[in-house]
Parts: structure tokens; C-alpha cells; sequence
């Protein structure tokens, strides 16, 4: 069964242990020990990260190294920039509501208060 990117990204511990391959590979063990949950627990999450193709596993002697497949996070990547694009233009308008608000309680006030003296 070929799973989903997102299905991946969406779990703490799978993004965990992408961002902890990332910066170098890893053995099952190494990555086993970085948490408080079973060898089995992230034996699966390693799996549905390989079926995912976010990470590949190479065998050297009897250890398996884990390392990242950074390409299918493109597909995150894009769609995550609609949304930012769509959220920059409402941040922009929303700025230049601002501004015009903002010019227009500094035209009605009065530039200087004079306080009353006894």
C-alpha cells in the first residue's frame, strides 16, 4: 500500500525522526533510542515513512542506515505556499486598512493638547 506524504508529516514522531536523519544518517537503533516508545512503535513508523518515500534504508554489515528523500516533501512544500501566498495578500490588505485607520484617528485628533492650569 502506497501511503500519503501528508499521512507521513502528520504524526509528531515521524517528523521527528525525519529531522533527525536529516542532518545525518542513522541506524534503527540510534533512532530507537532518541525516544521513549517501543523498538516495534518506530520500526512502523519507519516503515510508513519508507512507503511514504521519505526515507531510505541501506544496509552496511549488519546495521540498516536510515537517510532522507527529501523530494516527495515538494508536494508539502507547494501546497503549503497557496496558503501563504493567500494568507500574504489578506496580512497586506489588512496593513493598509491599518494605515488608513491609523491616518485617519491622527487627522482627527488634535496635533497638541493644552492642559489647564488653576
Amino acid at each position: 500500500m502506497r501511503r500519503d506524504v501528508f499521512q507521513a508529516i502528520a504524526d509528531p514522531t515521524r517528523r521527528e525522526i525525519i529531522n533527525l536523519i536529516a542532518h545525518e544518517q542513522m541506524n534503527l537503533n540510534a533512532i530507537a533510542d532518541k525516544f521513549d516508545v517501543s523498538r516495534p512503535a518506530i520500526s512502523q513508523h519507519i516503515k510508513i515513512l519508507i512507503e511514504c518515500g521519505l526515507i531510505g534504508v541501506t544496509k552496511q554489515g549488519r546495521e540498516r542506515y536510515c537517510e532522507v528523500k527529501a523530494a516527495p516533501l515538494r508536494e508539502v512544500a507547494q501546497w503549503v505556499e497557496q496558503y501563504r501566498q493567500l494568507w500574504e495578500e489578506k496580512f497586506s490588505r489588512l496593513d493598509g486598512l491599518l494605515a488608513v485607520m491609523k491616518a485617519a484617528e491622527n487627522k482627527d485628533t488634535p496635533a497638541t493638547t493644552k492642559k489647564k492650569t488653576k
